[in-house]
């Protein structure tokens, strides 16, 4: 079909199917895929508002059996800069956040054999309990199937178990691309297929959680399966009506294993675009400042985002990889403002909270992003002792 008729399809509110995905993706000019996103956009959210969030982004853990080839945050078993953060570090970033606006933190760490369930669910009982108010948006996919395995338990009870404990909703993480071909050769087939990605997901919205999507693109995937993830994030959308949003980013190539060149700005927006015209089920998509820096973050608001993402306030796993942009609120309400929409602060369920908190009281500024530890703390938690060690690292460890 030609990009024109195409264009007129997805204009009378059609659905495209994989071949037209595809060729629209491909053969579009950049100009025609971003105002058609747009006007998808606005006929989705017709008011000139854009969204954000303020949380944190805290890893609880870096210690990781699953070796990924795209990761330079995790570090295996016993090596020299593991850690687990304390449930006392965890407490003071939680009054950091709260001290900066936010009410919220992303909690996702590594697949650490030495945290068991029983660790995950003593740790959300007591932020709760400190912090009756405060949302827990807490471990991907693949950490809940890590956890299902550790315990042997079905993913519908570690996620009725966790629930209770206090998880409040879910991230997107772990879902890089949904094609098992691809999965396997950036070594997260074995921490999770795409099915079984999507089946936690499944088991989240069936108990009534919240998540988000993500796609990681741009490191040995094609463009049809680029195209493949979106339409199965769709058919399970189309299912549970459980992702609040979709947020893709660009594969960050520094310090990884897998190496490679990261992709441009302009596949970044075209592959925000397109995702907008295919996930016609899915309310909103982020822009992924973290990875493109914050103009391109900003000019993603005319390629079909209609949120800014979260201030983060912390952030590991993408610093990493060698990317390090940090925007606070003031930074992410000037940027809304100067491309002519009205910021306004959500939740994790796009519920309106207010206005920008800077604007109604004095908030520090946030000029980098905080990190896990500081370097050189190698402070092991008091409550690991806890719960029974796993690894044989872990067991010498206590030993000495």
């Amino acid at each position: 079909m030609a990009i024109e008729a195409l264009a007129q399809k997805v204009r009378a509110g059609g659905r495209l199917n994989a071949d037209e995905a595809l060729e629209i993706y491909l053969g579009a000019p950049t100009h025609l895929l971003g105002r058609l996103a747009d006007e998808a956009r606005c006929r989705r959210h017709p008011d000139r508002t854009v969204t954000y969030i303020i949380d944190r982004n805290v890893n609880y853990t870096n210690v990781c059996v699953a070796r990924c080839a795209f990761c330079a945050f995790y570090r295996p078993v016993g090596a020299e800069g593991g850690y687990v953060l304390g449930f006392d570090e965890i407490f003071r970033k939680i009054e950091e956040t709260i001290e900066l606006g936010g009410g919220q933190l992303l909690l996702q760490g590594g697949h650490n054999p030495d945290l068991p369930i029983a660790w995950y669910e003593d740790l959300f009982r007591a932020v709760k309990q400190r912090y009756p108010g405060f949302k827990l948006h807490a471990l991907s996919s693949p950490e809940v199937l890590h956890i299902s395995r550790l315990s042997q338990l079905p993913v519908s009870e570690v996620i009725r178990r966790l629930v209770s404990a206090g998880l409040d909703s879910m991230p997107g993480g772990g879902a890089e691309i949904l094609v098992d071909r691809v999965r396997k050769l950036l070594h997260c087939y074995s921490k999770a297929t795409s099915d079984e990605w999507l089946d936690v997901m499944r088991h989240a919205h069936r108990a009534g959680l919240r998540t988000t999507a993500t796609m990681m693109y741009g490191s040995v995937e094609t463009p049809a399966e680029r195209i493949e993830h979106m339409l199965r994030l769709r058919d399970l959308q189309d299912e549970t009506g459980g992702f609040t949003a979709f947020i893709a980013w660009s594969y960050q190539p520094e310090h990884t294993e897998l190496r490679g060149v990261e992709a441009t700005g302009i596949d970044y927006l075209r592959t925000l675009a397109t995702a907008r015209l295919v996930l016609d089920n899915v309310a909103n998509l982020q822009a992924s400042w973290v990875t493109q820096g914050g103009k391109v973050g900003q000019l993603s608001l005319s390629y079909g985002a209609n949120d800014m993402g979260s201030v983060m306030i912390e952030e590991n796993v993408v610093r990493a990889a060698g990317a390090a942009y940090c925007m606070d609120e003031v930074e992410i309400v000037r940027n809304i403002e100067d491309a002519g929409y009205v910021p306004k602060r959500r939740n994790m369920h796009y519920e309106i909270l207010g206005e920008p908190v800077f604007r109604e009281r004095n908030i520090p500024r946030l000029l980098e992003l905080a990190t896990a530890r500081a370097d050189g703390d190698a402070s092991v938690p008091v409550e690991l002792v806890n719960y029974p060690a796993r690894s044989r690292a872990e067991r010498e460890r206590r030993a000495q």
